[in-house]
């Protein structure tokens, strides 16, 4: 990703689903951070609304609960990518870049921080206490990646990369 003027920081999961709720928790750090030219957003999930915020902004940054997956959580570029489905009321991450380059002629660039979960099965409104752990990470890793991003530095090394060092 080149220099962002703005970045949006897009949160979405259930938080009444235990760890669904790691995007919105995500997003709700990082709107108290109030970083200039840093843009939150939160949602259930993703919709086709959702490619005309993408496209007002210089690059976009999902950020989900991970089922599976490397623990603290993944990081990864998103390229790209319309398949139509069943529904429009829900939508992947690449689909949403796919929109905003396809309608509103923006090529976004994007990244999927996905951050691993452990308990989805029954409602509650609070997170387990590896996820909150998990979630302390990968809000440290995105705080050092915009800040990198309004210096100007390209993104210098992976989610595992940073952490490997801390191990």
């Amino acid at each position: 990703m080149e220099k962002c003027k703005s970045i949006l920081v897009f949160g979405y999961g259930n938080p009444g689903r235990q760890d669904d709720g790691l995007g919105p928790a995500l997003a709700a750090m990082v709107a108290d951070w109030n970083c200039p030219g840093v843009t939150v957003d939160c949602d259930y999930q993703l919709n086709i609304e959702d490619a005309a915020t993408v496209a007002e902004h210089d690059g976009v940054i999902f950020a989900d609960a991970a089922v599976n997956g490397p623990e603290p959580f993944a990081f990864q570029e998103i390229l790209p990518f319309y398949q139509p489905t069943f529904t429009t009321h829900h939508q992947e991450a690449a689909g949403v870049l796919a929109l905003a380059a396809q309608l509103f002629n923006k090529k976004v660039p994007g990244y999927l921080l996905a951050i691993r979960g452990y308990d989805f099965n029954e409602f509650g409104e609070s997170l387990s206490a590896a996820a909150q752990l998990n979630l302390q990470q990968a809000a440290t890793f995105l705080r050092q990646f915009i800040q990198n991003q309004a210096a100007g530095e390209p993104v210098g090394c992976t989610a595992a990369q940073l952490f490997k060092d801390r191990a």
